[in-house]
């Protein structure tokens, strides 16, 4: 039996991740309610940046890291501003 490398298993929980995004992605554009496509879109952000700091580990490209900090700095904001707008728009979501 040959031993898996460290780098394998990491490449196999991102590509465990990336189907997780694919269901996602489907439950962002089905709906049915407006809470279930924020919530859909709120995890898919977090999805990919678990996906780019198991890829950062991976294949040892420390620059995904950065790009996976910006990216939920992102996602955090999105979070904000979608929350905000539907409470000025008179909904709590």
């Amino acid at each position: 039996m040959t031993p898996v490398a460290l780098s394998d298993v990491f490449l196999t929980a991102a590509t465990l991740f990336v189907g997780l995004a694919i269901v996602m992605f489907y439950r962002a554009v089905v709906g049915p309610t407006t809470q279930d496509r924020l919530l859909a879109v709120n995890v898919l952000g977090t999805n990919t940046v678990v996906i780019l700091a198991l890829l950062t580990v991976a294949l040892d490209e420390p620059w995904f890291l950065d790009v996976a900090l910006i990216y939920a700095l992102l996602n955090f904001l999105m979070a904000i501003a979608i929350s905000k707008f539907t409470v000025e728009r008179g909904g709590v979501l």
